[in-house]
């Protein structure tokens, strides 16, 4: 059975940082690409970063020069160093694989990141 469990979710204040993880296991293989995503309350789930684990990333506008994606696809790892949070960041955030393969994509749970002004 495939799992991708997130950590490193929390409560900050505004201009502070986090940094988030995700742990992938199970027989995944050939991966494409590994991304997060965030979903605010009322809002669609919105691409944040992806990585095809080497020097090809990939930012939303909004988190440009804040946030920082990194990956491993051998020990299917993704992560996601944010800094300068600011309240409009928190969200629900999710990793994600991509494989060429049905499913074709892997979520994880989700992780919860609240920053307070």
């Amino acid at each position: 059975q495939v799992q991708l469990v997130e950590s490193g979710g929390g409560l900050v204040q505004a201009g502070e940082s986090l940094r988030l993880s995700c742990v992938g296991s199970g027989n995944i293989f050939n991966i494409k690409t590994m991304a997060w995503y965030r979903q605010a309350p009322g809002s669609q789930r919105e691409l944040v970063a992806h990585t095809n684990g080497g020097r090809n990333t990939n930012y939303a506008d909004s988190v440009k020069g804040r946030f920082t994606i990194s990956g491993d696809i051998d020990k299917i790892a993704v992560y996601l160093q944010m800094t300068s949070l600011k309240p409009e960041d928190t969200a629900v955030y999710y990793c994600n694989v991509q494989v060429p393969y049905y499913p074709y994509d892997y979520w994880g749970q989700g992780t919860q990141v609240t920053v307070s002004s």
